[in-house]
């Protein structure tokens, strides 16, 4: 009796649904192992180091560079729509922005994981007036080593860390470090 069971050709069984499929999910572990390495946060800037340059279209349209408040005590909050700490500190940060940037303070806020329209909705819902951004890619979060939100980061007139808050943020913390760095 003849054996039902047939050799396939070689260049038959590289084509294979199985050999594919196999193909597929290799080039997918490659491919997530490649983001996971890339979307990685870099280490976060050390006080008293010069933090990364960052160069962002705010919500309203215009350019966002860091470059732009040389001189200036700057505030960069890192912020989501979807997170509660952050909604939490957002009045603070508007009330003290008020009091501080007739000193030579600007204050940006960077959002994180966001949508842009959330964003914009969450700026128009605690008033927040100060230059904000999305961070497509989160490029400028993985510069800054932010591994969630909020965070926030004071530097001073040289554009050096002084401060990197995991967490959020009271007014009174934002005050006393804006206070040293305006002192004379």
């Amino acid at each position: 009796m003849a054996d039902s069971y047939t050799m396939e050709p070689e260049n038959q069984r590289r084509t294979s649904p199985t050999w594919i499929a196999v193909t597929v999910v290799a080039i997918l572990v490659v491919v997530a192992l490649a983001y996971g390495l890339l979307a990685q946060p870099s280490q976060a800037p050390s006080v008293g180091a010069p933090v990364p340059s960052f160069e962002l279209t705010a919500l309203d349209g215009s350019p966002l560079q860091l470059e732009n408040y040389q001189g200036q005590v700057v505030v960069v909050n890192f912020f989501a729509s979807w997170c509660t700490p952050c909604r939490q500190e957002a009045p603070a940060f508007q009330q003290t922005w008020n009091v501080y940037r007739e000193r030579g303070v600007q204050f940006v806020g960077i959002a994180y994981k966001d949508a842009a329209a959330k964003a914009q909705d969450f700026l128009d819902e605690y008033d927040l007036a100060y230059p904000s951004a999305v961070d497509p890619g989160s490029r400028t979060a993985r510069a800054y080593g932010v591994t969630g939100v909020p965070e926030t980061y004071i530097i001073d007139q040289q554009g050096n860390l002084v401060r990197h808050y995991i967490g959020g943020v009271t007014q009174a913390e934002l005050r006393g470090d804006l206070e040293l760095l305006l002192s004379p």
